[in-house]
């Protein structure tokens, strides 16, 4: 077992290294203790020598399985470069095995995008029979058609839609207003309709039990049932519809500034990923479906 004898030993020596040559804060420098610890315990049957870029490209699948954020997974990659760089320098090791990994930025483009099509066959899965059926497909009709973040979505209330738009409070207090296609105000009206009136000043847009404001975990448990019945390989979040939502709107013309007034952007380069995930998705069609490239 590695674990143990890298806490005790290197993994220490590290912390100090940070500490004592890079000025790092005590909140820095708990991020990579935690990083680095993580990784070995989940590699904790491999001895140090014998750890491969395999070994850390599964341990970065599994933390974007459980649906760890691009930009977490980011400094992950990062705290475990600089981790076994210097174990080289201190002749711990001869190789470093992350000398190929990909970059941070790399990590923070990888977000798996549904094709319309898949959109279509997961929306379409949902049994609206139901109440909760009915509001479970309003609620994906909304985190597609406007981009939402799902904590966004949680905390909308009756008055925030209307026929044509949806005014959301986002990041920071800050508010945006988002058109709404009329095909997902149907589907959210036909929800209201079947819904128990609520009483109150702020009545939530979604709730559990007709009551009580629908939540984060709800909401995800809800994405993963639906795309889980609709057979999508894709490892499908809320984000991920997010993350569609942009992607379809620039493969289809709309100026990265509308983009990121859409997605509550504070910055034009958080939105401009996008850009990079469209690249790739071009070139992917390009290869599956050219003919000369056959």
């Amino acid at each position: 077992m590695v674990i143990m004898e890298l806490m005790d030993q290197y993994l220490n020596s590290f912390i100090i290294y940070l500490s004592s040559e890079k000025f790092l804060s005590q909140h820095t420098l708990d991020a990579y203790r935690r990083d680095v610890a993580s990784f070995f315990l989940f590699n904790k049957a491999i001895a140090l020598e014998k750890l491969a870029e395999k070994d850390f490209i599964n341990y970065l699948g599994f933390l974007k399985s459980k649906q760890l954020a691009g930009s977490s997974i980011a400094r992950v990659v990062s705290s475990l470069k600089v981790f076994f760089r210097f174990l080289k320098r201190e002749k711990v090791i001869k190789e470093d095995p992350t000398k190929s990994l990909e970059t941070p930025k790399t990590w923070l483009l990888v977000a798996d995008v549904l094709t319309v099509e898949e959109i279509e066959k997961l929306l379409s899965v949902i049994e609206t029979e139901s109440i909760l059926g009915l509001r479970d497909r309003a609620i994906l009709e909304l985190l597609y058609a406007t981009g939402i973040r799902v904590s966004e979505l949680c905390s909308l209330n009756l008055l925030d839609v209307d026929d044509r738009q949806i005014r959301i409070r986002g990041k920071g207090d800050r508010e945006r207003v988002v058109p709404v296609a009329k095909r997902s105000i149907v589907v959210l009206d036909e929800y209201l309709v079947h819904r128990k009136a609520l009483k109150g000043n702020e009545i939530p847009l979604f709730s559990i039990g007709n009551e009580k404001r629908i939540n984060r975990q709800v909401i995800w448990k809800i994405v993963k049932k639906w795309s889980k019945k609709a057979q999508i390989s894709k490892n499908v979040s809320p984000h991920t519809l997010r993350h569609s939502y942009a992607t379809h709107l620039l493969e289809n013309g709309a100026d990265l500034r509308v983009i990121q007034e859409m997605l509550g952007h504070s910055s034009i380069s958080t939105t401009d990923r996008y850009t990079h995930i469209s690249k790739t998705y071009l070139k992917k069609s390009f290869d599956d479906f050219h003919p000369r490239n056959n």
